[in-house]
C-alpha cells in the first residue's frame, strides 16, 4: 500500500489526538452479516470481512503509529474496496486518508497516476494553509460534532500538483467526507458553555484563546475520512488572470503566459499582445509596437495594407472583430505565399497561433491578444472554446487599460498644451460641476466665469540676445555658400564649353552674391531661391550631362542643398538647433524647479519658448481654497524668482560649449507691487489680466526688453547683467536685500541704480542691474534649493 504523508502536518499541534480506526465501516459490515440480511447481495461478503475485523482487533479500536497502515495493508484495502469501486478508479481522484494531517493510504488509479506523474521529490501538500488556521479550524469541528455548536469556518483546500509530461502544474480542489470519524473529549478537555462559545465567536484571530479553551490532544479523534480532488485549473486560472490584470505591474505579461501555459498544459506557450492605432480610422493603419508583441518580431510598426496580413485575417480580425486561428502555419505559409506574416510567425519558431481581438471602447484602437505554440495543432478551432470564460476577462482589462491611457493621454495633453495650471484647475472643476448641476433643471445654464481676484503677479525672462541679428547672419552664410557654389559649377562649364550664357548667368549671380554680402531685405532669400531654381536647375542639368567631372560638380552643389527646402540650410540648423537645445534646457530646468516652489505656496504658473524662455505667476489668497495666504509667501516667491534667474544665467552660459552657434542670454524681472485680478479668456483659452487699470502691465511687459537707458542708446537687457525693473522704490529695497544675500553667496556682483526711457503707454520706470557671477562648474542638479534660501534668510 502506498502511504502518502502531507508536508504540511507531521508534527503540527492540534487539539485533537489522531487515530486511525475502522469501526464505522465494521459497524456497517457487521449489520449486513446479521441473520436478517441473509438474502441481500452483501450477506455473504459481509460476513467474510467481520471475520478479518475479529482477527484483527486493531481496525476497530484505533491505532495513531502510521506504520501500522503499512501491515495491515491488504486488509485495509479489502475494507474499503467497496468505497473505491473499481469501474471508477480511473476516473475519480479519490483516498481515504487522516483528516487534519492528510495522511493518505488508499488511493484510485487516477490519482496514483497523477502522484507519480509528480515527480518523486513532490511531497502532496495544502496550498496556503498556515498552522494555527488548522488548529482553529479542528476546533471548529470539535465545536460542531461534540457540543452542536455550528461554525461554518469552511475553507477550501487546494493542491497545486506538477504535471512532469507537459511542463505544468495543475490545481485541485479537495472535498471531505467526514461520515467515517468520531470525536470524544478526554478528561482534560475543559467543559464549554455558551459564553465560552461567543467570546470565540468575537476572537477568532486570538490562536491563545482558542488553545485555551481547546488545550492540546485534549480530544480523541477516531475514524478516517475520504477525500475526493476535482480538477479547477480552469477556474484557477481565470481567478489568477483577474488577479494579475488587477495587479498589474511590469511582469504583467509572463504572470498571464504562465496562467495560460497551466490552463492548455503547454509549457511553451507564448503570450502577447500588440495595439492597432486607430486614429486615422483606417483599418489596421499602424501598430503601436508593445515590447510583449509576438506577432510583430522586431518591428516598431507595420503598415497592413502593403500586404502584411492576409485577406482573410484583415477581413475576420481587423473588420468583424473575429478570432482567428491558425492551426498549423506551414500549411497558412503554403496558402499565403508566403507573406510577411507567415515569415514572422516562421522566423520565431512559432506553429500555431490564435488572435483574439479586442476593440477599445473609448478610442477605438484594436488590441491584439496573442497566443501561440511552437507545435503545430496545439492550438486549434476545438480548444479555442476553453478561452470563452476567459476572453471577457481580457476584454474587461483591455478596455480599462485603453481608458486609463486615454485619461494619461488627456492628462498630458491638459498639462501640455492648454493653460490649465495644476493650482487652479480646482475653480474649474468647480465651475464646471455647478454647470453641470444647474443645465439639470434649468437649459439656459451657462458656465461661470473664472477669476481670480487680488493676486500678485511675477514675470520674468531669459531671452536669447540679439537673436534677430544672428538669424539673419546665418540666412546670409547659407546663401553666400549657396551662391559661391553656384558660381564654381558656372566657372568650371565655361572651361569645357565657350557658351557666352555661362558668363551671363556668373555675372548675376555674383550681382546677387554682392548684394547678399551688404545686408538682406525682406523678400531676397525668396527672390534669389526662385532665380536658381527658373534659371540656373535647368543649366545645371544640362552642364552634368557633359562630362563626369562636371556631374560631380554639380553633384557637391545638390548634395550641399537641405533634401526638403531645397537650400543651404547649414548655418542656419546650426542656429535652429542651438535655439533648441538652449530653449528646452531653460525650459526644463525652470519646470523643475517650479515643483518646488508649488510646495511652498500654490500660485499659477505659465512659461512659453520664444528665443529664449519667459513666464507669469500668480500668488495670492484666491488661487488656493486649502492655505491661508500671508505676504511673506509673495517675498519668498520673488526671491527664488531672483535665485532661480541667476542659475538659469549659470546653466545658459554653461551650455554655450554644446552649442554650434554661440548664443548668450539676457535676463529681466518686472517688479510689480499692487494686486490684480486674472481672468480666463475662454475664446483664447487662456488667463489674462482683467480690468482697465491692469493693462499697463501688461504693456510694460511686451515692451520692456526693447527698453533703452535714459538718455543712452544703450539698451536694458545685456548678456551677463538681470535687470530688474520697478516703479516704486519700496520695490527696489526689498529686492536690494534679496541681491546682498546672494552677493554673500558669491552669485551676484556689481549693482547699477538705472531710469529708463519712457515707453509708449509707461513712463517713469527704474531699474537695478546686477552681475552675475558665474559659478566655476555649475551643475544643474546641485543648486541651492529653496528650502535651502529660507534657511539662509531665517538664519
Amino acid at each position: 500500500m502506498k502511504i502518502i504523508e502531507s508536508s504540511f502536518i507531521s508534527d503540527v499541534e492540534l487539539p485533537l489526538e489522531l487515530n486511525i480506526s475502522f469501526s464505522k465501516i465494521f459497524d456497517l459490515y457487521k449489520k449486513y452479516a446479521d441473520k436478517g440480511f441473509t438474502n441481500h447481495p452483501f450477506h455473504g461478503s459481509a460476513i467474510e470481512m467481520v471475520n478479518l475485523f475479529e482477527k484483527n482487533p486493531e481496525l476497530i479500536n484505533g491505532f495513531s503509529d502510521y506504520s501500522l497502515l503499512e501491515k495491515y495493508s491488504s486488509q485495509i484495502d479489502l475494507l474499503l474496496n467497496p468505497l473505491f469501486p473499481e469501474p471508477l478508479l480511473l476516473n475519480e481522484i479519490k483516498a481515504a486518508s487522516i483528516p487534519f494531517s492528510f495522511t493518505s493510504f488508499k488511493f484510485t488509479n487516477r490519482f496514483k497516476n497523477l502522484l507519480d506523474n509528480a515527480g518523486e521529490d513532490y511531497v502532496l501538500s495544502v496550498r496556503n494553509f498556515q498552522e494555527d488556521s488548522m488548529y482553529i479550524m479542528a476546533c471548529t469541528f470539535i465545536l460542531s460534532l461534540v457540543y452542536d455548536f455550528k461554525i461554518d469556518v469552511k475553507r477550501p483546500f487546494y493542491f497545486d500538483i506538477p504535471d512532469k509530461k507537459t511542463g505544468t502544474i495543475k490545481y485541485y480542489r479537495a472535498a471531505y467526507n467526514g461520515d467515517f470519524t468520531e470525536i470524544t473529549a478526554t478528561q482534560n478537555a475543559p467543559k464549554l458553555t455558551d459564553k465560552d462559545f461567543k467570546e470565540l465567536l468575537n476572537n477568532f484571530e486570538n490562536i491563545a484563546l482558542w488553545k485555551e479553551k481547546f488545550p492540546p490532544n485534549s480530544y480523541v479523534f477516531k475514524g478516517f475520512g475520504i477525500i475526493n480532488l476535482f480538477d479547477v485549473t480552469a477556474e484557477e486560472m481565470i481567478s489568477s488572470i483577474k488577479a494579475n490584470l488587477l495587479a498589474g505591474g511590469n511582469r504583467l505579461i509572463p504572470k498571464l503566459q504562465n496562467n495560460l501555459r497551466d490552463f492548455y498544459s503547454i509549457k511553451d506557450l507564448k503570450l502577447g499582445y500588440s495595439i492597432f492605432d486607430n486614429i486615422n480610422t483606417k483599418i489596421c493603419e499602424t501598430v503601436a509596437k508593445k515590447s510583449n508583441s509576438i506577432i510583430l518580431n522586431n518591428s516598431s510598426e507595420i503598415n497592413c495594407d502593403s500586404g502584411y496580413f492576409c485577406n482573410q485575417i484583415m477581413e475576420k480580425v481587423f473588420e468583424k472583430h473575429e478570432t482567428f486561428i491558425i492551426s498549423d502555419v506551414e500549411e497558412y505559409g503554403l496558402n499565403t505565399h508566403k507573406n510577411l506574416f507567415y515569415q514572422n510567425l516562421h522566423k520565431s519558431g512559432l506553429q500555431s497561433i490564435i488572435l483574439i481581438p479586442i476593440k477599445a471602447t473609448k478610442n477605438g484602437d484594436l488590441a491584439l491578444l496573442e497566443i501561440a505554440s511552437p507545435k503545430a495543432y496545439d492550438l486549434n478551432s476545438v480548444n479555442i472554446n476553453k478561452l470563452k470564460d476567459i476572453i471577457p476577462v481580457f476584454e474587461a482589462a483591455v478596455k480599462r487599460t485603453s481608458e486609463e491611457r486615454q485619461n494619461v493621454l488627456e492628462a498630458t495633453i491638459q498639462e501640455n498644451y492648454t493653460s490649465i495650471h495644476n493650482s487652479v484647475k480646482w475653480r474649474f472643476y468647480e465651475a464646471v460641476e455647478k454647470y453641470h448641476m444647474e443645465s439639470l433643471t434649468d437649459e439656459n445654464a451657462t458656465l461661470d466665469e473664472i477669476v481670480f481676484n487680488d493676486v500678485f503677479p511675477l514675470f520674468g525672462q531669459s531671452d536669447i540676445k540679439s537673436s534677430s541679428m544672428a538669424r539673419n547672419n546665418a540666412i546670409k552664410e547659407d546663401l553666400t555658400t549657396q551662391l559661391t557654389l553656384a558660381i564654381s559649377v558656372l566657372k568650371d562649364a565655361c572651361l569645357h564649353e565657350k557658351l557666352p550664357i555661362y558668363n551671363e548667368l556668373m555675372f548675376r549671380v555674383s550681382a546677387y552674391l554682392k548684394d547678399v554680402k551688404k545686408g538682406l531685405n525682406a523678400g531676397d532669400e525668396v527672390t534669389i531661391v526662385d532665380f536658381l531654381s527658373r534659371e540656373i536647375y535647368p543649366v545645371f542639368h544640362h552642364i552634368k550631362n557633359i562630362n563626369t567631372e562636371l556631374s560631380n560638380k554639380v553633384s557637391v552643389y545638390m548634395n550641399r542643398l537641405d533634401k526638403e527646402l531645397n537650400v543651404v540650410y547649414e548655418k542656419r540648423k546650426d542656429y535652429e538647433n542651438s535655439v533648441t537645445l538652449l530653449n528646452d534646457k531653460l525650459a526644463k530646468f525652470l519646470d523643475n524647479k517650479q515643483k518646488e516652489a508649488q510646495e511652498m505656496f500654490p500660485h499659477y504658473f505659465e512659461r512659453y519658448k520664444t528665443d529664449g524662455v519667459e513666464y507669469n505667476m500668480y500668488i495670492g489668497q484666491s488661487i488656493t481654497k486649502n492655505k491661508t495666504f500671508d505676504s511673506l509667501y509673495l517675498y519668498n516667491l520673488r526671491l527664488w524668482q531672483l535665485q532661480i534667474t541667476c542659475e538659469m544665467e549659470n546653466l545658459a552660459f554653461y551650455e554655450r560649449k554644446n552649442m554650434q552657434h554661440d548664443l548668450r542670454v539676457a535676463s529681466l524681472i518686472l517688479i510689480h507691487s499692487n494686486s490684480m485680478a486674472i481672468k480666463f479668456r475662454m475664446d483664447e483659452k487662456q488667463f489674462d489680466v482683467d480690468g482697465a487699470y491692469n493693462i499697463r502691465y501688461e504693456i510694460i511687459k511686451k515692451r520692456i526688453d526693447k527698453a533703452y537707458l535714459k538718455g543712452t542708446t544703450e539698451r536694458l537687457t545685456v548678456p551677463g547683467k538681470i535687470a530688474i525693473v520697478y516703479s516704486q522704490d519700496k520695490d527696489a529695497l526689498e529686492y536690494i536685500k534679496y541681491i546682498n544675500f546672494l552677493q554673500s553667496k558669491n552669485q551676484l556682483g556689481k549693482i547699477e541704480f538705472l531710469e529708463l526711457e519712457d515707453l509708449q503707454g509707461a513712463s517713469g520706470l527704474k531699474a537695478l542691474r546686477v552681475e552675475v557671477k558665474y559659478q566655476k562648474d555649475f551643475d544643474e542638479n546641485k543648486t541651492i534649493t529653496f528650502n535651502d534660501l529660507i534657511k539662509e534668510i531665517e538664519a
